[in-house]
Formats: structure tokens, C-alpha cells, sequence
């Protein structure tokens, strides 16, 4: 899809016919980055995305006009979509009723969602039907200014380092935004009451050894100078940004998975600006590089249960 485009057109995907409208509207003032743009990366970038969307109950970060003017999320797929549009029935115990979420299953929905503007995608970390079992365990870094993302990077590490002591594998990506996030794929029979309880063990854990460092209380006022690790996104009422999902920031950054090795390249050389990726870059990298997440779809790993976890 070029720049250059008329601001209105009608695709056709899988016979499918989408209109598409308000193409040359800015959705990144600082660059020009516009919704025609937004739309090209996500058809663009679909191969690898569209099987970490399938099947997870998706809610939707939406920005009509653009990063710099006012967002909502919607979990209910709405109302007036088209009915081969899938969706996914979870129980929301707060509001007593099913929520009805988007399934962005193919190429189809993923634009259809993109024309309404849903600029940042967040999933679930369970895969329909089993919504009461998790498929990931994630841990989500967040620095606490004048923390950068290179703490991150270093505390990601410790991370790595714990996780292979009980024989797991993790694999990094950045938030898209100013942290990092380390992914555990399960892809077996668990709970949710069994990954946070995980999650909450091992960031504690970092906390007891790098105090100065690493916090994992939820006290938003602990948080300066330190990488707090936000084990609670491992439940079943809550999302994390999906991989590849470009995010609401001045530049059209996203949420990009890394090596191990370029984590550590940027926590040795300090340099915050290894892990920041823009739609482009992104398009490279999976160009040369694959899918560096392809593993979370398909590895199976067992947690070890809390209470048999000794000291490491």
C-alpha cells in the first residue's frame, strides 16, 4: 500500500471486500507516520502475527485520531462487525455476563480491525477454548525513571539466568514502549493461580538479591531508579501487548522480539537505543531473521511447582 494513496479504497481479501477509509490521516505527527502506513505494516507484517492473535481473546487499543488524541480500549468485538468476523465468549465474573472478544484468526479481521483504527493489539495468555489455562507466563519489566530499558535488559538477564536453573527457556521482546518483557511458553495443562504464584516467587526472589536494583511491590512510589517486575499480568482477566504490535508512542515503534545476545549487547554497551524498533525495522528483521517468537507457539515446558522450589 504506498503513501501516496487516495484517502478512501475497497481491498479484497480472501473474497472478502473491506472499504477502507481515512488512509492519509496522521497518526504520528512527529514523522507523518499515517493510518494508510499503520494499515500496510499490519498486512505486511501478518504472516508472523496472525498466529500469535489466533485464538486469544484480543481487546483492542483504539485511536481515532491518531497517538497524539484521545484512546479507549474495547474488549466486546463490536456490535457491527461483519459476521464472518469469529469471536471468543470469555465470563467476566465482574460484570456477571460473557464478553464477546475479537478472534483476529486471519488477514481479514486483522485490517478490518486496523481500519477502526486499533493501532495497539493486547492478548490474553490463554488460547480459546481453555481460557482458565495459560499458554504463556509472562514477566513484564517496567523501569522506574531514571531507570532506562538498559536496566531492564540487565534484570532480564538475572531473569534468563534463574529460569535455566529449572531447566525453562524464555525468550525476550521489547514492550514497543520503555521496557522489556520475558516470555516462558508452557503450552501444557496450568493454572493461572500456578504461573503468578511462579511469577511472584522469582521477582520477589530478584528483589531479595538486587534491592538497589529490581522491586516487586506493587507501590507505584518504590518504583524510582528501579526495574519493577510486574508479575500480576499473569491472570486470566488481564492482557499484555501482543509481539509486533506498534504502539501509541511519538515514533512508530513496536513491540519487537530480540536475541538474548542483543539484550545483553545493550545492557554492556548501555545503549537504550539497541532495543528501540521502528515498523520498518521490524519488517527487515523478520525479513533476515524469521520469526524469533515462532517457539512460544509450539514449545511445551512444565512449571516446577512453587513449594519445590529451593533457593538459587
Amino acid at each position: 500500500m504506498p503513501n501516496n494513496i487516495s484517502d478512501k479504497t475497497t481491498i479484497e481479501v480472501a473474497g472478502k471486500k473491506l472499504k477502507l477509509a481515512n488512509l492519509n490521516k496522521v497518526f504520528y505527527p512527529l514523522t507523518g507516520f499515517t493510518k494508510g502506513q499503520m494499515l500496510d505494516y499490519y498486512i505486511r507484517i501478518a504472516p508472523v502475527l496472525l498466529p500469535h492473535l489466533a485464538n486469544r481473546p484480543l481487546t483492542f487499543k483504539r485511536y481515532p485520531n491518531g497517538v497524539t488524541g484521545k484512546f479507549f480500549y474495547q474488549k466486546d468485538c463490536p456490535v457491527h462487525r461483519p459476521e464472518w468476523v469469529k469471536t471468543i465468549p470469555v465470563w467476566s465474573e465482574g460484570n456477571r455476563k460473557y464478553i464477546n472478544y475479537c478472534n483476529a484468526a486471519d488477514l481479514s479481521t486483522l485490517i478490518w480491525a486496523a481500519n477502526l483504527a486499533v493501532l495497539e493489539l493486547h492478548t490474553s495468555l490463554s488460547l480459546a477454548p481453555e481460557i482458565a489455562s495459560p499458554s504463556l507466563l509472562v514477566f513484564d519489566l517496567d523501569p522506574g525513571p531514571p531507570a532506562t530499558i538498559v536496566d531492564c535488559a540487565q534484570v532480564a538477564l538475572w531473569l534468563k539466568e534463574m529460569l535455566a536453573k529449572q531447566d525453562l527457556k524464555s525468550f525476550p521482546k521489547t514492550s514497543g514502549a520503555k521496557g522489556l518483557q520475558v516470555y516462558v511458553p508452557l503450552n501444557t495443562p496450568l493454572s493461572y493461580d500456578h504461573t503468578k504464584s511462579y511469577a511472584r516467587l522469582l521477582a520477589n526472589r530478584l528483589q531479595e538479591q538486587y534491592p538497589q536494583k529490581v522491586v516487586a511491590n506493587m507501590k507505584k512510589k518504590l518504583r524510582s531508579g528501579k526495574v519493577f517486575i510486574d508479575w500480576s499480568q499473569n491472570d486470566e482477566h488481564k492482557t499484555t501487548v501482543c509481539v509486533y504490535s506498534l504502539r501509541a508512542g511519538e515514533l512508530a515503534t513496536v513491540s519487537t522480539p530480540v536475541t538474548w545476545e542483543e539484550v545483553e549487547a545493550a545492557w554492556h554497551e548501555n545503549n537504550p537505543n539497541s532495543l528501540v524498533f521502528e515498523a520498518q525495522q521490524v519488517l527487515d528483521r523478520v525479513k533476515s531473521r524469521g520469526d524469533l517468537f515462532g517457539p512460544l507457539l509450539g514449545l511445551k515446558q512444565n512449571l516446577p511447582a512453587t513449594n519445590q522450589l529451593g533457593k538459587s
